[in-house]
């Protein structure tokens, strides 16, 4: 039997089995948990459309230059009303219990489909963050930037246009129960703020679970963003999103990982950045051993040869790098 929570459930027709709003009672504003009641339950096999929010407040936004019927309601209901907060700052959606996911499955999260939410992003820093602080930034600034959905791109400048490639930031389960209340802010086991570029429409992210019903959430919409993302935002915005949830009794995983139509994707997470690529690497063999059946030493040269390794992100405590594996050196 589906649960179903009205008004902020509906079934919807639109290839989904599910439509989950962003309210003040379907959020988790900055973290991932085990205690974390869940606002939706799902069977394996289900879509859900999922909306989500940027993060940032309404007063910031009208600073910026944002018209006041731009900001959505969904926003300003959020900030009036949610007073649980923290230790992060993400303002994400969820969680949703998947029946039958256990500690040791994996979650096979599809991303079906990503729609935009409002015309505009937004970019910013402040001297306390970023690759670069306050020696060679000591204010901040922030930048609204209009988006062009229709020839899909973002008007940075005049003279700067930036293609659209829309993804979310943050797409996590529950860690485990030990770790109490996890910041949405670092990445982790648990993926988290993974802040990976590649998890467009199309692709898919495994996620290990760590609790009963996984309890999956989304968040920090980005329009754009450079593998790195070195001032600590990308191209911030409000997206919708469509998944579709499988429990997967037959995957075993130490980390997240992914998958595109052209490549796989392993990905190693540590505050240092030199171990964080040391567990990419071990994490690209450890897949070439155990899915194409390399020894060791062939899938340690393979990676050196035919995979690349990008700083995912470097800005948020945890640092990302994730390797990326041509399927088409697979014959």
């Amino acid at each position: 039997m589906r649960f179903l929570l009205i008004p902020l459930l509906t079934l919807v027709a639109n290839g989904a089995d599910y439509q989950l709003k962003a309210t003040p009672g379907t959020v988790a504003w900055g973290y991932y948990w085990s205690a974390a009641k869940p606002v939706l339950r799902i069977k394996s096999g289900d879509r859900v459309e999922i909306q989500t929010l940027l993060t940032n407040s309404p007063e910031r936004l009208a600073a910026a230059g944002v018209k006041a019927e731009d900001i959505e309601g969904e926003l300003k209901a959020i900030y009036a009303e949610v007073k649980d907060k923290g230790p992060g700052g993400h303002i994400l959606t969820g969680p949703i219990f998947v029946e039958g996911a256990e500690p040791g499955d994996t979650l096979e999260v599809r991303i079906l489909k990503i729609q935009y939410a409002i015309p505009y992003a937004y970019n910013s820093f402040r001297p306390t963050s970023g690759v670069l602080t306050a020696e060679d930034f000591p204010q901040g600034a922030t930048k609204i930037v209009a988006l062009d959905t229709k020839r899909n791109v973002a008007k940075f400048s005049e003279h700067i246009e930036i293609p659209l490639r829309p993804f979310f930031g943050s797409m996590g389960v529950a860690p485990p129960e030990a770790a109490g209340r996890v910041s949405s802010a670092p990445p982790g086991t648990h993926a988290g703020n993974l802040d990976n570029k590649d998890l467009v429409a199309g692709t898919t992210l495994f996620i290990p679970v760590h609790v009963a019903g996984a309890l999956f959430e989304a968040g920090d919409g980005h329009a754009a963003q450079g593998n790195g993302e070195v001032d600590i935002t990308a191209l911030e915005t409000s997206l919708v999103g469509t998944f579709e949830f499988v429990v997967r009794k037959d995957l075993h995983l130490k980390a997240p990982r992914g998958e595109t139509p052209t490549h796989f994707i392993a990905m190693g997470l540590n505050p240092d950045l030199t171990e964080a690529l040391k567990m990419a690497v071990r994490e690209t063999i450890d897949f070439l051993v155990t899915e194409k059946h390399l020894s060791r030493e062939d899938a340690y040269m393979l990676s050196s040869t035919a995979v690349d390794f990008n700083v995912t992100q470097a800005v948020d405590g945890t640092k990302g790098v994730h390797a990326m594996i041509p399927k088409s050196i697979f014959k």
